[in-house]
């Protein structure tokens, strides 16, 4: 197997290709670049060649994402990087994995049987991208990164009881009530968030399924809402959206 690696930092490159190695003495690498710059034109010459690309989401100049726009990648990509909010970008392309940083000789191994897994399925590496596509709808993103300070931290999806905007500010509130801001919309919320379990009320709101704890009918047969946790904010389920929250709490 001949594999191509974009990695902007020399370390990571040489732990990857020293994994491959032990994982698969007879996989082949290519080459390794650190720049949009630098892949554009490799991959426009050479992705014939390539049976398997390594992406580092950020590097140097840019979202690798980018290259999809510009040039054919057409072959199937493992994505490594230290964050997880790009996974479901990572997935509308021509992902088979998402590993997060640092990257674990297990995970790779894993994701080298997941391809080979596929290839057996497919007849080439050329259909398993739009297959892995049309499964990106079935990913949900299930943590979220947060600033405290100057500290970053990771909340579990399964942690939030809601998000809810202010003007163009988002927070997310977790499990103890602790609110922090987060870098989506509402909107955007809606695609990355299991429809099953996460459910917009309002322009302001969208509560998780398991967060609530009482739906009060109130006036003009508009919805109230309580969750297990006291926010201290009222949730209201808009007058429009009270029978689709009908059914989306029974379940429907």
């Amino acid at each position: 197997m001949k594999v191509a690696i974009l990695e902007d930092e020399p370390l990571a490159a040489e732990k990857l290709k020293r994994y491959l190695t032990k994982c698969d003495a007879s996989i082949e690498i290519l080459t390794v670049l650190d720049s949009l710059e630098m892949a554009i034109p490799w991959i426009q010459q050479n992705n014939a060649k390539v049976d398997l690309y390594f992406m580092d989401v950020q590097l140097t100049d840019g979202l690798s994402f980018e290259l999809f726009g510009t040039v054919p990648v057409r072959k199937p990509v493992i994505f490594t990087t230290a964050f997880d909010e790009f996974a479901i970008d990572a997935f509308k392309v021509n992902s088979i994995d998402y590993l997060l940083k640092p990257i674990t000789f297990t995970d790779l191994s894993k994701s080298l049987k997941k391809l080979k897994s596929l290839q057996l399925q497919f007849s080439n590496a050329s259909e398993i991208a739009p297959m892995m596509q049309k499964l990106a709808a079935k990913v949900y993103k299930d943590r979220f990164l947060v600033r405290v300070g100057n500290h970053l931290r990771s909340v579990l999806t399964k942690d939030i009881l809601a998000f809810y905007a202010e003007g163009r500010d988002v927070c997310l509130i977790n499990l103890e009530g602790k609110e922090y801001p987060v870098e989506y919309t509402i909107e955007s919320l809606k695609e990355l968030l299991d429809p099953k379990k996460f459910f917009r009320v309002n322009r302001s709101f969208m509560v998780a399924l398991e967060a609530i704890n009482d739906v009060v009918v109130y006036s003009n047969r508009r919805l109230k809402l309580s969750l297990k946790k006291d926010i201290n904010k009222e949730i209201v389920v808009s007058r429009e959206k009270v029978a689709d929250f009908k059914l989306w709490f029974e379940g429907v």
